[in-house]
């Protein structure tokens, strides 16, 4: 009795939006897995879904599966080139409305906590002052709260956007009837800075500084978690610029220039001196020494033989030349390596440094001298 092994059909990679926190990701992961023949990883980080499907699906009833948790996914879109020291916050509308809530909560709640932490600044209608300025913050600046804790209701779950929603309209609702049917609206309140315990029935007190603080440090977090993110993906862009574009291949003896991209098993490429090596490898005739500063901080070449097996991005060879010939058949180039990177379960290609999407065998060239 022989058991087949089910071969995993092609990858689905979609875009993810709505996701406030890792279970978020979690919930679309559950989801797109109780699909028949599905398999689906979901990286809060990248904002990502990979989704191996089996061969003919539809990708759109798994946009109609992730919508119907309460998310937004689509296909993704061939990324157009950034300017130079771009970063993507500018051009990232999320990043312009986050930015601006940020902002108009901070300039509005500054004020609501210094009247209620200084009673110095506490005038005579202070209380009413707060209730204006912090209606904004809780209503305007926590809306994206509000709405995600709504969809998560809707749809009988709870997330991080939940606890704040609920403790922010809380403390503003109790405020609200601590001013208009309790004491707390009276001419002269204070709020003094003590520490004390007495049975009170509360409808003194209010608690407008607590939800517009609370907004504004979270929108805060939000805001630089972003921006983090943003900076991160510009720097491996940049980082993925230092590789090699173009590698001369030798083909029937000819030398012809292609995109690192189009590599494939049996193709052999020449690297002339200065040049940075496309690939990783195995050295499998000829010495020379590599330059392998970016992978190990040794500032020395090092020398290389056959057998050595060898990472080599973005190595240069320090002299003689070299053909490079792929082992076996890469994921289309190596500077697509984020790929694994956004989906850790994954296995991460053998490379000792920099995670390479396929192992080659590098030889010094010789066919020149014929």
């Amino acid at each position: 009795m022989t058991t087949s092994i089910p071969v995993p059909g092609p990858s689905v990679e979609l875009r993810i939006g709505g996701m406030t926190c890792a279970s978020c990701a979690n919930r679309i992961e559950r989801k797109l897995n109780k699909i028949d023949g599905v398999a689906a990883t979901v990286n809060y980080a990248t904002e990502k879904a990979t989704v191996t499907v089996p061969d003919g699906y539809d990708p759109a009833l798994l946009i109609a599966e992730v919508e119907s948790a309460g998310y937004s996914a689509v296909l993704p879109t061939p990324a157009k080139p950034a300017p130079t020291g771009a970063t993507g916050e500018t051009d990232d509308p999320d990043m312009v409305a986050l930015r601006h809530r940020l902002t108009g909560s901070v300039l509005l709640s500054v004020p609501v906590v210094a009247m209620a932490m200084i009673p110095a600044l506490q005038f005579t209608y202070w209380q009413w002052a707060s209730l204006v300025l912090a209606s904004p913050v809780i209503v305007w600046a926590a809306w994206p709260f509000h709405r995600a804790a709504w969809a998560n209701l809707r749809h009988a779950t709870a997330t991080m956007d939940t606890l704040i929603s609920l403790g922010t309209l809380s403390a503003f609702l109790w405020s609200l009837y601590a001013l208009f049917f309790g004491t707390a609206g009276t001419p002269g309140m204070k709020h003094p800075f003590e520490l004390t315990l007495a049975p009170s029935h509360g409808a003194a007190n209010i608690y407008l500084e607590v939800a517009a603080g609370v907004t504004t440090f979270i929108l805060a977090g939000r805001y630089f978690e972003k921006r983090s993110k943003r900076q991160a993906g510009a720097a491996l862009r940049a980082l993925l610029e230092m590789g090699a574009k173009e590698v001369s291949v030798l083909r029937d003896g000819a030398e012809a220039k292609i995109a690192v991209e189009d590599l494939i098993v049996g193709d052999e490429f020449v690297v002339r001196p200065g040049e940075k090596i496309a690939t990783d490898g195995v050295v499998v005739s000829g010495t020379s020494a590599v330059d392998a500063s970016m992978l190990t901080g040794e500032s020395v070449p090092v020398e290389v033989g056959p057998g050595t097996p060898w990472s080599v991005r973005p190595s240069t060879p320090a002299g003689g030349w070299w053909c490079v010939q792929p082992a076996s058949v890469p994921t289309r180039s190596w500077r697509r390596w984020p790929t694994w990177w956004r989906t850790p379960k994954r296995a991460k290609p053998r490379s000792s440094g920099w995670p390479i999407a396929s192992p080659v065998s590098l030889c010094r060239s010789s066919w020149r001298s014929r």
